[in-house]
């Protein structure tokens, strides 16, 4: 019986850590010229939700479960002004109060923000089974009177994770449970 040598399927399954403090922070100081091929810059809300997964990066295309952008700050709130979560047939709704999310040190990297896709006008649409996590970094900064950090977050550009709920309690965990 032959064996099969075919290397394995690569899977892109980053931890909000990693988004974090790793893709996130290389995209905003330019020091990755290669995170294209992962996560490219796409602006998610020109696009309705179904149409993303084939704006995907080059190594993450086939995943059917999930995508991730880099999202570039919408000249509105350049201006100061609120971001227009709008698309052609809905609209992209923030569920509950952003949250922190911390590294394994227990330190806060960045912001979390969960948003649901509804179908239709603003009042009368449709709850999707599209969400979106955006995330945020967070740039610490020494403040030289009181030699203390502030935390100030970074709006230039923001990560968001684009999924489908499935109803599968580990949806984005797909590491065995246990030794095999």
């Amino acid at each position: 019986m032959a064996r099969d040598l075919r290397p394995p399927v690569f899977r892109f399954y980053p931890t909000e850590e990693e988004l974090l403090a790793f893709y996130l922070p290389n995209k905003l100081e330019g020091q990755r010229d290669d995170l294209h091929r992962v996560i490219p810059v796409v602006n998610v809300y020109e696009h309705e939700p179904w149409q993303l997964p084939e704006k995907a990066g080059e190594l993450c295309n086939k995943d059917t479960e999930q995508w991730f952008f880099f999202v570039p700050k919408q000249e509105k709130e350049v201006l100061g002004g609120k971001p227009s979560r709008t698309t052609t047939s809905g609209y992209w709704k923030a569920t509950g109060s952003p949250t922190h999310v911390y590294s394994s040190t227990s330190k806060v990297i960045g912001l979390k923000r969960t948003m649901v896709f509804y179908q239709g006008k603003s009042s009368k649409g449709k709850k999707t089974k599209w969400k979106m996590n955006e995330y945020r970094a967070i740039k610490e900064e020494l403040d030289v009177t009181n030699t203390f950090s502030i935390p100030k977050l970074r709006n230039e550009l923001s990560l968001c994770r684009v999924y489908v709920v499935s109803g599968k309690i580990r949806a984005f965990d797909r590491r065995p449970l246990g030794v095999i």
